[in-house]
């Protein structure tokens, strides 16, 4: 790819606003030392950082890792070892007093664990705790760390639309009879899979939204993309059809066609929910080196998109950009609105 020329993006996005050029080259000079430190032998606070992964997950592991710790937690009525195909009425619905809530309700644990660990993850990086936090792009985001965590957490179109339908689907027994079942702890494969369709689906939504028709992108995804600069808490801030389009219904379609029981979905939700919100990350992380070279989603990769929005419309993984055309590097475009060394 050559670098990106301006006069080859829409009429759109050909005047986005850019910082003074006095301050640009202050930032850039003031960002440059925090990019070779980022380049050279990570310290042991960076290595500290790569602890969040299994901190995300750890509900489902503390309950299955070494042994069925849940059977001496809980009491054996309050789950189901083998899969259960939830008993429908005439309106298709399962009778909400006979599903038994603990898998969703580890679920939902599951993801508010994950949650904590991540924001914390993010407070100690803001405080430069955990290593070399060097910016993404060259303009600096201000904003009250209070402000901004009130703001992820107070969003309905994120938490509330996405809980409602993980409540929803579960107790009135919508869900595939295998997630019902405890048996087996976390099967990875099915994590994998799950996250590799969730994003490959979410991929399709997401350029369809941008490409199907200016009334579609108004009215879904429009509001996202206020933000070309995105912060960490910005993650699930857009409208209810945005994530309907490119959550909600990519979830109804994974669990469809991967057969993961409650450990595995636990894991996935967990996973997916906190990857989004590291993507739209303000600074570099620790492990982005790695991630990188195996085609997964980087902070970088999805400041590209609220950028420019033409480039990068997969989160997790940029192998369906690679494979269609739609990658663009952030390396390719630093120096302007992007640091360099990223």
């Amino acid at each position: 790819l050559k670098p990106l020329d301006r006069a080859q993006l829409p009429g759109h996005m050909a005047v986005l606003p850019e910082a003074p050029a006095a301050q640009q080259e202050g930032d850039a000079g003031k960002a440059l030392p925090q990019a070779e430190a980022a380049r050279s032998l990570p310290s042991i606070a960076s290595f500290t950082a790569l602890a969040l992964w299994p901190c995300i997950v750890s509900l489902p592991l503390f309950f299955t890792l070494g042994g069925d710790r849940y059977r001496s937690v809980f009491p054996a009525d309050w789950y189901d070892e083998a899969p259960v195909e939830q008993p429908r009425g005439s309106f298709g619905v399962a009778d909400p007093t006979t599903v038994k809530p603990l898998g969703l309700s580890l679920g939902l644990a599951a993801v508010a664990v994950g949650q904590v660990f991540a924001v914390v993850y993010h407070a100690l990086r803001r405080e430069g705790w955990l290593g070399a936090t060097p910016r993404v792009q060259v303009q600096p985001r201000d904003y009250s760390f209070a402000e901004g965590l009130t703001s992820h957490l107070s969003q309905p179109e994120g938490f509330a639309l996405i809980g409602g339908y993980l409540i929803g689907t579960w107790m009135l027994g919508w869900m595939p009879s295998s997630y019902y079942s405890f048996a087996g702890g976390v099967n990875w494969f099915h994590v994998a899979a799950q996250l590799l369709l969730q994003d490959a689906l979410q991929y399709g939504m997401h350029y369809g939204e941008h490409k199907i028709s200016s009334w579609i992108y108004r009215n879904s995804h429009k509001s996202h993309h206020r933000y070309t600069n995105p912060r960490f808490f910005d993650a699930f801030d857009g409208s209810l059809t945005d994530t309907l389009l490119m959550i909600v219904v990519p979830f109804t379609i994974v669990a469809r066609l991967v057969p993961a029981n409650v450990w595995s979905y636990m894991a996935f939700g967990s996973l997916y929910a906190n990857w989004l919100v590291l993507i739209h990350s303000e600074y570099t992380h620790p492990w982005d080196c790695i991630f990188r070279k195996i085609g997964f989603g980087t902070p970088a990769d999805h400041h590209v998109h609220h950028r420019f929005f033409v480039f990068n419309y997969g989160h997790l993984f940029m192998y369906w950009d690679r494979l269609l055309g739609t990658y663009r590097d952030a390396a390719e475009v630093a120096g302007t609105h992007f640091n360099k060394g990223l």
